[in-house]
């Protein structure tokens, strides 16, 4: 728990526990589906280790966060008053598209888009065979300028090393770009025709690209003064 507000407000109660730094968005990605410590630790790049476990623990002794050991390992799942916060984070995220629209560089991270972009993957359009996406940041840094996206009818797996598979499609992005198209501010069409988002591989293949993924969750959320 944060410091107290000394107010008997339900609201300044609350807070107390959510308003301490990343302990939203550990809860934001459970919601998302992540169980393991390693899978939030990759849908929340930025956060330390040290500092995601406590905020676990904080989680669990305050009664939103379970633990279960299975086997070597521990899962991570909200309870019913942790589940409670769904739409509370929900309503956070349709008003900061709404109100907050811009991002400022420090905010593009081509390992949280990739995570994020792996886990909305539609299956349901994908190839019925194995298929490989590599995706090329050039102004990136190098330690984050490659990836690799494995995708199955099944699975997706994000790759920050060569997986060794050939790949189907080379996707080469600017990062603003490609995250502004994720995040609804931008169309695919419009990515591709400017240059800043380009496919390489068979036409079939890179004509289907954009459909194989259901954007963020908030890219339909409509804009003051987009029409």
């Amino acid at each position: 728990m944060g410091a107290s507000y000394g107010q008997f407000c339900p609201v300044a109660k609350a807070m107390e526990l959510l308003d301490e730094r990343w302990t939203l968005l550990v809860i934001r990605e459970l919601i998302a589906g992540s169980r393991r410590f390693n899978d939030l630790r990759r849908g929340l790049p930025r956060m330390s280790p040290t500092l995601l476990s406590r905020r676990l623990q904080q989680l669990a002794a305050a009664g939103l966060v379970e633990r279960t050991p299975t086997g070597a390992e521990v899962e991570y799942a909200l309870t019913p008053a942790g589940k409670e916060l769904e739409p509370i984070v929900r309503a956070l995220g349709v008003w900061g598209t709404r109100w907050i629209p811009e991002i400022g560089d420090p905010d593009l991270d081509p390992k949280l888009l990739l995570w994020d972009m792996h886990r909305r993957v539609d299956h349901r359009t994908v190839p019925e065979r194995r298929t490989v996406l590599r995706f090329s940041f050039p102004e990136a840094a190098r330690p984050v300028r490659d990836w690799w996206l494995v995708i199955t009818p099944d699975e997706a797996d994000v790759c920050d090393a060569d997986p060794g598979h050939e790949v189907d499609v080379l996707v080469t992005a600017d990062l603003r770009c490609l995250t502004d198209v994720w995040r609804g501010a931008r169309s695919w069409e419009s990515a591709l025709r400017s240059g800043e988002v380009r496919l390489d591989g068979r036409e079939a293949l890179r004509r289907a690209v954009p459909a194989w993924f259901q954007l963020m969750s908030f890219a339909a959320v409509p804009r003051p003064g987009v029409s």
